[in-house]
């Protein structure tokens, strides 16, 4: 049986759709994923296979193929373990396609079917707004950094946590952010970067080291405005 599932990878900042198709036949049990994916998302086989198991479902004993569309984009991370299970699931029947059809889905998983935060739920989030889908299913932790771009979050502790959602859309309720309070709880910022002039190649950097979480070393003589520049370096609102 084949099923289909919509999930979102990144290129830089931005998102972009994953279609994962999952098919079961028969043969030598056996778990194959296509679709250029780096060893992170090879490794997801073992994890998927110890989280349905630990969720309380059978995992099939017979072959498996992934794909993950398109098939000419590297995949990395970790984000696609939740979508790859729900597809796992979905064609042993044991998940309606028609539910799968309405939500796009991120999540990395852990042996016992918990779901852990992945990067980049904001980008994912702003992406899923362009499609006409019921929803975006997040990890609980990303839950409100991904209700910033609008569209329908729904967070998710457990692997089983979806699962009753797929079958009772009343279990999940979708985050809401209050953009008032996001503002007040907001780490104070004295400085900025309106009093330097010029340095516009060093501004850029700083502004990707405060993005990405990089460290940053900065080299000149004395007086040429590194302190100024690092005590100017932009902050990241607290999740």
């Amino acid at each position: 049986m084949l099923s289909r599932i919509l999930s979102f990878g990144l290129n830089g900042l931005e998102a972009y759709p994953v279609v994962i198709e999952t098919d079961i036949s028969a043969g030598l049990p056996n778990i194959t994923v296509v679709g250029l994916p780096d060893n992170a998302v090879k490794e997801s086989r073992e994890r998927i296979r110890a989280a349905i198991k630990n969720s309380g479902f059978e995992f099939p004993a017979q072959r498996i193929t992934i794909n993950l569309a398109p098939a000419d984009t590297k995949k990395q991370g970790a984000c696609y373990d939740l979508a790859i299970a729900l597809g796992v699931l979905a064609a042993q029947g044991l998940i309606l396609p028609e539910a799968l059809k309405n939500f796009a889905f991120i999540g990395e998983l852990s042996l016992d079917g918990r779901i852990q935060p992945v990067q980049g739920a904001l980008p994912v989030a702003m992406a899923a707004t362009s499609y006409q889908y019921g929803g975006l299913i997040v990890p609980f932790e990303n839950a409100k950094e991904a209700a910033l771009a609008g569209c329908p979050v729904f967070p998710a502790r457990t692997l089983n946590d979806v699962i009753s959602f797929l079958m009772d859309p009343q279990t999940l309720q979708p985050v809401k952010t209050n953009f008032e309070e996001l503002i007040k709880t907001a780490l104070p910022h004295r400085n900025d970067f309106s009093e330097v002039k010029a340095q516009a190649y060093l501004k850029r950097g700083l502004e990707v080291a405060a993005a990405g979480g990089h460290n940053l070393l900065l080299i000149g003589a004395p007086g040429s405005g590194k302190t100024m520049l690092a005590k100017r370096l932009p902050t990241i609102l607290p999740a």
